[in-house]
C-alpha cells in the first residue's frame, strides 16, 4: 500500500509572507443540523470542541471547528484519528439526520504567516482583510484568485487555508506570487 501524502509534498515559500504546505491533516465534513444539542454534544465528544458561530472558526489542540454553511461544518483532527473521530461521531448521532464523511484527501491545507499574510491574501480574495474587519477566529468561503478557497486567521496572525488537492498547485504559486519579494502594496502592512 502506498504512504500517504500531501499533493504540495512540503512545499514552503518565503517572500513578503510564507507559504508553507500544513501537512497530512484529518479533515471530516459534517451536514446536519448545527444548533441540535445532538450535534453540539457529538463535535464536544469527537474533537472536544463546541459547534462554532455563522462565519467563524474554532481551534483546540490540533483540532478545529469550522462554519461552512447553516447545515455544515468542517472538522479538523490528526490525519490519522479520522476513522476513530467518524466512529465517535457516528456513536454520538446515531438516530439523528446527519452526514459525516472523511475529506482528508480531497482537500490540501496551507499556512500563511509572517508580516505580509494580510496582503498576499488580500490580493487574491474579495475579502476586506484589514485588521479591524478580520479578526482572529474569523472564517470565510471564497474565491482566492479562479478557485473555490476556506480560510480562517488564528490569534498568532497565521492564515490557514484549505482547497480542493486538485488547485492546490495553482493555489500555492498564486500565493507565492502574491508574495514574491518586492511585490508589497503596503495596504495592510
Amino acid at each position: 500500500m502506498s504512504e500517504a501524502v500531501t499533493p504540495l509534498n512540503g512545499a514552503r515559500f518565503e517572500g513578503l509572507a510564507t507559504i508553507a504546505d500544513a501537512g497530512l491533516t484529518g479533515m471530516i465534513t459534517l451536514r446536519g443540523e448545527l444548533a441540535s444539542k445532538e450535534v453540539k454534544a457529538a463535535v464536544k465528544e469527537a474533537i472536544g470542541l463546541d459547534v462554532p458561530a455563522q462565519r467563524q472558526a474554532l481551534s483546540g489542540q490540533g483540532t478545529a471547528a469550522l462554519w461552512m454553511s447553516p447545515d455544515e461544518l468542517l472538522l479538523i483532527c490528526a490525519y490519522d484519528s479520522v476513522a476513530e473521530t467518524l466512529a465517535t461521531l457516528d456513536e454520538a448521532l446515531k438516530g439523528q439526520h446527519f452526514l459525516a464523511v472523511n475529506v482528508s484527501d480531497a482537500r490540501t491545507y496551507m499556512h500563511i504567516s509572517g508580516d505580509g499574510a494580510r496582503e498576499t491574501l488580500a490580493k487574491l480574495c474579495p475579502v476586506d482583510l484589514s485588521a479591524d474587519a478580520f479578526t482572529p477566529g474569523m472564517f470565510r468561503r471564497t474565491r482566492m484568485a479562479q478557485i473555490p478557497a476556506a480560510f480562517w486567521l488564528d490569534e498568532d496572525g497565521t492564515f490557514h487555508l484549505i482547497c480542493f488537492r486538485s488547485v492546490a498547485d495553482y493555489a500555492f504559486g498564486a500565493l507565492c506570487d502574491a508574495a514574491a519579494p518586492g511585490g508589497a502594496v503596503g495596504v495592510h502592512g
